[in-house]
């Protein structure tokens, strides 16, 4: 079913929300495999990939017509997992590249890069992604639509989108045999949020190479 044909009548929904939460179940399954640590190698690759398909699904929710829940008010959807356990497997994972800048805003005039890291944004979305499944598991589908697409325009979108930048520009530098500006002197509590100089300062130069075994980034 074509996305651009998503809001005409004769369309069943069903096939919609099915599409999209099995899609949002297997990204959240794969990542919370991805976090065990059982197969390192493949982590990075692997992360690039599996929040490069959540974004095409976040793709469709944003350029669906918006969505309207059945209820006024939110339903309560229970108790929220806590996600501390796989950001925590995810910082040690990542802990070479986990820190990287990013811009917020890039339509903001000399917007600042700020401090993110990886393991946050994944816990962040996942997060996001659970309390619509929850509504969804619970038969509320226009409620977990809602939730979906409302949170990918907030909030898991821009953070999914910022951790691919990250995730692909480390592919790059390693792929490229390029030196890569480590983020060892920045951290996300400190504020750092300076210029292009003031990040130069903060960071080390590492060689890519250093990082491309652990991560499964070894060049062919």
């Amino acid at each position: 079913m074509s996305d651009a044909t998503l809001h005409n009548a004769t369309q069943n929904p069903d096939d919609f929300a099915v599409s999209i939460s099995d899609s949002i179940e297997s990204f959240i399954v794969a990542v919370t495999e991805v976090a065990k640590g059982d197969e390192p190698d493949s982590a990075v690759p692997f992360l690039l990939l599996e929040i490069s398909q959540l974004l095409l699904t976040g793709g469709r929710l944003g350029a669906h017509e918006d969505i309207v829940p059945d209820e006024r008010y939110e339903p309560d959807s229970g108790p929220e997992p806590d996600a501390d356990e796989l950001r925590e497997q995810f910082a040690r994972l990542l802990d070479p590249v986990d820190v990287y800048s990013e811009v917020f805003d890039p339509y903001v005039p000399r917007s600042e890069p700020v401090a993110c890291r990886i393991s946050d944004d994944l816990a962040d979305i996942v997060t996001d992604l659970r309390h619509g499944l929850a509504h969804y598991r619970a038969g509320r589908v226009s409620e977990a639509l809602w939730w979906w697409q409302f949170s990918y325009l907030t909030n898991w979108g821009p953070t999914a989108s910022a951790s691919l930048r990250a995730l692909q520009s480390l592919v790059a530098h390693v792929r490229l045999d390029q030196p890569l500006d480590a983020l060892d002197g920045l951290d996300t509590d400190s504020g750092a949020g300076g210029d292009e100089e003031r990040l130069a300062e903060e960071a080390g130069k590492v060689m890519a190479a250093e990082i491309a075994g652990p991560l499964g980034l070894d060049r062919a």
